[in-house]
């Protein structure tokens, strides 16, 4: 299953909808509508509804050519899919039957050389998803050097994050950074290449992105909203691309499911807490299978975890 009209293969599309399972008359939210791969083939599935939320202006527009095509079943939202709950009481919807979230930056982002995603393509050191806040060349031009290097090391895990903030540093004393090459190219100064086929700049690419976006904040919040929303036996489906995502979504469907909280598993379990809020579909994560791989290979480093709703009142937030 790929998507006929977008300009990128969804990822792990055939899988999510199997964890979504659409049915007739149902509510569903794409909250990372993207190119709106996910979105058609859940309208194609089921005689249901969708609301594509979006925080990209490029994808709501593109969305919005959707809309006629599916005849008043897809309806386009332009915002964070953290604030979902806020966005779709505006449509009067307090309750949905599923939930897809694909975490991160899309293909068709990464593809645009104006965007300032890539460090393989000359562009505006930009990274902004919505348009609106700092900039990535903000970030670089304006932070101290250890700053830096935190950003680098926390949201990268990219162990030269000392030697690269060093870098940065010295080369803006010289004149600002403006263009995703002139920040690769001094950062593979400091980074040599691992031999895998990933570029030195990749991990402080991440970071920049991360933290320009908030990232790992709005996943947070639209894991804890997706809880509200969902009717019970409503089912959440999420991809994430890198390590710091994945463990998010899985410590907190762990958390929700055991029906207990533990910081990680090197610390005691504690006293039972509220029911479990949600069912697990698989124990672990739903990888790529190889002929997706072949593909599309930036299907390689993602990651699905899928999980049914309980009847248990969603948690507090003192739970």
């Amino acid at each position: 299953m790929t998507d006929r009209k977008a300009p990128h293969i969804s990822v792990l599309l055939r899988e999510v909808i199997d964890i979504l399972a659409p049915k007739d008359g149902g509510i569903y939210v794409d909250g990372t509508f993207g190119a709106g791969g996910y979105t058609r083939a859940i309208l194609e599935a089921a005689d249901c509804r969708v609301y594509g939320i979006d925080r990209d202006p490029l994808a709501i527009s593109m969305g919005r050519e959707m809309v006629a095509e599916y005849e008043g079943r897809l309806v386009m939202i332009e915002g964070c899919y953290a604030d979902m709950e806020a966005l779709l009481a505006k449509h009067n919807v307090q309750a949905v039957d599923g939930i897809a979230l694909d975490i991160g930056v899309s293909s068709m982002q990464l593809d645009e050389a104006e965007r300032g995603f890539s460090f393989m393509r000359e562009g505006p050191l930009d990274m902004r998803m919505s348009g609106k806040g700092r900039t990535a060349a903000d970030i670089v031009n304006e932070e101290s050097e250890a700053e830096l290097a935190r950003i680098i090391f926390v949201y990268g895990e990219e162990q030269r994050s000392r030697a690269i903030a060093r870098a940065v540093a010295e080369r803006r004393e010289l004149a600002p950074f403006t263009s995703t090459v002139e920040l690769a190219e001094v950062v593979a100064s400091v980074v040599r290449p691992t031999g895998k086929g990933i570029h030195p700049a990749t991990r402080t690419f991440q970071a920049l992105r991360i933290v320009v976006n908030d990232e790992l904040g709005q996943l947070v919040k639209g894991l804890v909203a997706s809880e509200r929303l969902l009717t019970p036996g409503g089912r959440l489906a999420v991809v994430s691309f890198h390590s710091l995502e994945d463990r998010r979504v899985k410590n907190f469907l762990s958390a929700r499911s055991e029906g207990r909280a533990r910081p990680s598993r090197h610390v005691p379990v504690m006293d039972e807490g509220p029911a479990p809020t949600f069912k697990l579909i698989k124990r672990g994560s739903i990888k790529a299978r190889a002929d997706e791989l072949a593909v599309n290979p930036r299907s390689r480093s993602a990651r699905l975890r899928g999980a049914i709703r309980t009847e248990a009142p969603a948690w507090t937030e003192a739970a």
